[in-house]
């Protein structure tokens, strides 16, 4: 049976089409626009209107709620992703209608496990990492999580994004738990406290960050010594901007970018032919040319090469590259998807005290 992807590309479109995406700003929005939305533009003559956000499903919530959908695709968290999902407030997808890999793989064979779910495709692996500028250390410099925490070693301040997530990973790997128990340990009201307990260590010198565009800019000018960063971001400030910055991927935590629909959207045709567009392992690929991260499709992987404004060798760069998975975490997403609401309550008393 023919597939609804292959039916949503037979259909003409006319270039009065345009659809809303919202991502995440800064370097990363223009490396999708670049990557994916201009290509999907040449191709179908459906015009992008981009948005940015700071992440979250409130707006969403609201516009579903109401019935006035301003947005159609949006890139979450994936986390958020099955939330939304679960609340009925984004779109089905089916994987089997997802197009094939370069060489005819099926969709649901070249999607690693748990990047494709109910509502929402993986595009892209990226971490959070912490960096910091090489200008403001003359003697040794940070090179593990526990260094991040260590205020006698390296004193100064701090950037973190103003968020439970990753902070309490970080928090409780800095105190010494094993990856493999994380959260395991997040599970108890013990490792919960502890984890705070830790974060109380650094708390009077950090300066917090919402967007992902803040910590990069903060390194720069000093506001920060070392920060928490999404690893695109820090590697765009070196190539683009010759900053010197250095990422330190030891306990870096490993996640996974989503693209999902807003359920309701009158676009729901021509949101379905963006998703099945981006999506594809050479549109991954090509993100992976304008920023480090790596594409969620195992085809993709082979289809990275160089920057494509600098001619930078990419892999190195990557946050799935084996020397930089020695330490890494993965993100427990169905544990956020569980215990995000009480996390956040928690942090923002712990904020408040």
């Amino acid at each position: 049976m023919l597939s609804i992807f292959l039916l949503i590309w037979s259909q003409p479109l006319t270039s009065a089409e345009s659809l809303t995406v919202v991502s995440w700003g800064g370097s990363y929005a223009r490396a999708c626009t670049k990557a994916y939305h201009e290509p999907f533009t040449a191709k179908s003559g459906i015009k992008i209107r981009l948005e940015d956000y700071n992440g979250g499903l409130a707006q969403i919530r609201a516009q579903v709620e109401t019935g006035n959908i301003h947005w159609d695709v949006v890139d979450l968290e994936i986390a958020d992703a099955v939330l939304a999902c679960d609340e009925g407030l984004l779109e089905f997808i089916e994987a089997d209608d997802l197009p094939a890999g370069p060489d005819g793989t099926p969709a649901t064979q070249d999607f690693p496990p748990d990047t494709l779910t109910e509502c929402s495709v993986g595009t892209n692996f990226y971490s959070t990492i912490y960096a910091y500028n090489r200008e403001n250390f003359s003697g040794g410099e940070p090179a593990t999580i526990e260094d991040f925490f260590d205020m006698k070693k390296f004193p100064g301040r701090r950037g973190m994004r103003r968020t439970p997530q990753v902070n309490l990973e970080f928090a409780l790997m800095a105190d010494g738990v094993p990856l493999d128990q994380v959260y395991a340990t997040l599970s108890t009201a013990e490792g919960v406290d502890r984890a705070f307990r830790k974060l109380d260590t650094i708390k009077e010198h950090i300066v917090w960050w919402t967007a992902g565009a803040q910590p990069p800019q903060m390194l720069a000018d000093g506001e920060v010594v070392m920060s928490t960063a999404y690893n695109g971001r820090i590697f765009n400030a070196q190539v683009l901007e010759n900053q010197p910055f250095t990422v330190v991927w030891d306990g870096q935590v490993l996640d996974k970018g989503q693209l999902a629909i807003v359920y309701g959207t009158p676009r729901l045709k021509e949101a379905r032919r963006f998703l099945a567009f981006a999506a594809r392992s050479e549109s991954m690929a090509r993100l992976g040319r304008y920023i480090s991260y790596s594409p969620v499709r195992r085809s993709g992987s082979a289809l990275i090469t160089t920057h494509m404004e600098t001619g930078v060798d990419m892999k190195p760069h990557m946050p799935t590259t084996p020397e930089n998975m020695t330490r890494a975490l993965h993100n427990d997403w169905e544990w956020w998807s569980d215990h995000v609401d009480e996390m956040n309550e928690r942090f923002s008393a712990w904020m408040a005290r």
